[in-house]
């Protein structure tokens, strides 16, 4: 695990080492274990090491054996044994014991086609000195984050965007094009970021980058096979036995491993498999002071009854406002989730005793565990009524009073991917613009979703939003805050639900085994309760719960927002008047604004972070 930096010299004539060793150490947080760097006439490659395995002999960036490739890894490969054991009989020569080196040697023996063979989380660049070509790669999930800045002839890449503040040629500008679809989803829902030229390569994209062309492809789609031929319990036998096998996988390590642990299903099954091989293995919760959002008795209830260690913390108001622009910095690009301040301090205290956590993120999206696909699977029922009476039924509904069902009728004349919820999650569409100060020209948000519904037109509603937010909602955001809140801790966080065997497994089960009637993940939720007790895999979803509503509506933090909102940035960007009357609207009670007020408030605080304060200039630190 670690973080790496890197840009392609393009005739650069300044001090490429310092200018590398600047932009490693200002991500310094993701590998404060080791630095070292690679610097030839046509590149300059930084690293920063969180060491995991081969603790002595796994320094990047690392050299094949006559020195033509250099690898830079960030990730960990669970079937590098299996794949070393393969090179090596094909007369290939190792220096280590490390997954690294596996990804270098496999691409000098398989070139691009070695992606085809890995398992694990990972985002990597390979440069081949020869050929004067740059080669990069991100695991299928998008797990590991991956940038990249193309302007004028440069390219930089990194682990994190705050890297290229520190090359020379890196021009900072706020992406003002992608605000209203930061308004509407609560991240930008493409490669775009919002910084100019600053772009994500995509979950299961590679890339090569020569003679300053850069070539992106897809080299894995997921692909749903459904098999009808099993029955339930089957199903649930096949999610123990590869859960249990993805497990193991995922605890290869030299160093010790804990677990998140909230009040759910998907942590409690993975702290229950881990528990079978490491009985003193260490779980970690967080809650708040305000008992009635805390998880926390769920948690430590359970730890017990299985017989672990469980050691929690709590977050307080002041903890959270006080974290919440560090945080915002972290991230790189502005994410109002909530729910990315506990999490923050959960790996700042598991940091404390263990260097590799194991997560239960991505079970809802494979296995079918959010609402939203319940009501999927409702609207596919009522889809069955011909178009036009559903047409009828809405435009009746929308002139009638409010009643029970109308919101239902209204909607259920729309495709499926006019209703996706995540599209227009925060503002809507419309709304955005009573609150944005200028009318920028963009995209109905729905139109970045319905890509993925296109493509999976052949199969229910509830199929069609999985798969959306596989490439969507858990890459943009899901994955994006688990990964930033727990390097920011220099914590190492696996998550074995979203395992290459698991998603293969997943995507042949039928809908009816994912969801049915007002439960979600019917077959894991099956495999979960032989392995725990019932009531916690039965108990309904929270997400995260935050008290945030409560504490915006107190004097102190009321007024610490409102500091924000009448500042020169609100005005720079928002229309003051409105995004006030959010928040009074909001302290009096008069509304439920505190997604929208927080979305507002962290661009706040990122651009704070960004392009005014000297914090952007200098590596992250701790307050």
């Amino acid at each position: 695990m670690c973080g790496f930096a890197g840009f392609t010299t393009n005739g650069y004539t300044g001090d490429r080492l310092a200018v590398i060793k600047a932009m490693s150490d200002q991500i310094i947080h993701r590998g404060p274990d080791q630095d070292d760097y690679y610097v030839d006439e046509g590149i300059a490659m930084g690293f920063r090491r969180l060491s995991i395995i081969d603790l002595e002999g796994g320094s990047q960036p690392i050299l094949n054996e006559d020195g033509t490739k250099v690898l830079t890894f960030n990730g960990e490969i669970y079937n590098f044994r299996e794949l070393r054991k393969d090179l090596i009989e094909k007369g290939h020569v190792f220096k280590t014991s490390t997954d690294s080196e596996v990804l270098l040697h496999g691409y000098e023996e398989y070139g691009p086609e070695l992606l085809q063979k890995l398992r694990g989380m990972f985002a990597f660049v390979i440069w081949d000195k020869t050929e004067q070509k740059l080669f990069g790669a991100r695991d299928i999930f998008g797990i590991k984050p991956f940038y990249y800045y193309k302007k004028d002839g440069n390219f930089l890449y990194g682990s994190e965007i705050k890297s290229f503040l520190k090359h020379p040629s890196f021009v900072r500008e706020v992406n003002e094009d992608r605000l209203p679809d930061y308004m509407c989803y609560e991240y930008i829902p493409c490669d775009e970021t919002l910084f100019k030229n600053v772009y994500k390569l995509p979950g299961a994209h590679c890339f090569e980058y020569q003679d300053g062309k850069l070539n992106i492809w897809r080299y894995y789609n997921i692909q749903y096979k459904i098999d009808e031929s099993k029955s339930l319990e089957e199903w649930e036998q096949l999610i123990t036995d590869e859960f249990t096998k993805s497990v193991e996988a995922h605890k290869i390590s030299d160093v010790e491993v804990g677990c998140f642990l909230s009040s759910g299903v998907d942590s409690s099954y993975v702290v229950k498999e881990v528990s079978k091989v490491a009985k003193d293995v260490k779980t970690f919760s967080v809650g708040y002071e305000e008992e009635k959002y805390s998880e926390l008795p769920y948690a430590q209830d359970f730890s017990k009854t299985i017989g672990v260690q469980n050691i929690s913390n709590k977050v307080s108001a002041d903890d959270y406002f006080r974290m919440a622009s560090k945080i915002q910095w972290y991230m790189d690009e502005p994410l109002p989730n909530p729910s990315e301040v506990p999490l923050y301090f959960l790996a700042e205290n598991a940091a404390k005793y263990v260097k590799v956590v194991l997560s239960g993120e991505g079970a809802d999206e494979l296995f079918g565990g959010y609402p939203m696909y319940l009501a999927g699977g409702h609207f596919e029922k009522y889809s069955r009524i011909p178009k036009f009476l559903r047409k009828g039924a809405a435009a009746l509904a929308k002139r009638a009073p409010d009643f029970k069902g109308k919101h239902f009728l209204v909607r259920g004349a729309m495709e499926p991917y006019q209703r996706f919820m995540r599209a227009n999650y925060v503002f809507t569409r419309d709304e955005r613009w009573q609150y944005l100060k200028k009318r920028i020209p963009a995209k109905d948000p729905v139109e970045y979703a319905k890509p993925f519904f296109d493509q999976m037109k052949d199969f229910d509603e509830p199929t069609q939003l999985q798969y959306a937010d596989i490439h969507t909602w858990m890459l943009y955001d899901i994955l994006q805050k688990a990964d930033r809140m727990s390097m920011a801790n220099s914590l190492e966080l696996r998550v074995p639900f979203l395992d290459k065997k698991m998603l293969e497994l997943a995507v042949q089960i039928p809908t009816r085994y994912r969801i049915d009637g007002n439960t979600t993940k019917v077959a894991l939720r099956g495999a979960a309760i032989k392995q725990i007790p019932e009531r916690t895999a039965n108990k309904k979803k929270l997400g995260f719960p935050v008290p945030l509503n409560d504490w915006l509506r107190q004097d102190k933090y009321y007024s610490m927002v409102l500091e924000k909102f009448e500042g020169e940035i609100a005005d720079r960007f928002f229309n003051r008047e409105a995004i006030l009357k959010l928040l009074n609207d909001h302290k009096s009670g008069a509304a439920l604004n505190m997604k929208k007020i927080w979305t507002i408030y962290s661009f706040i605080l990122w651009y704070e972070e960004f392009f005014v304060d000297d914090a952007a200039a200098h590596p992250a630190s701790n307050p």
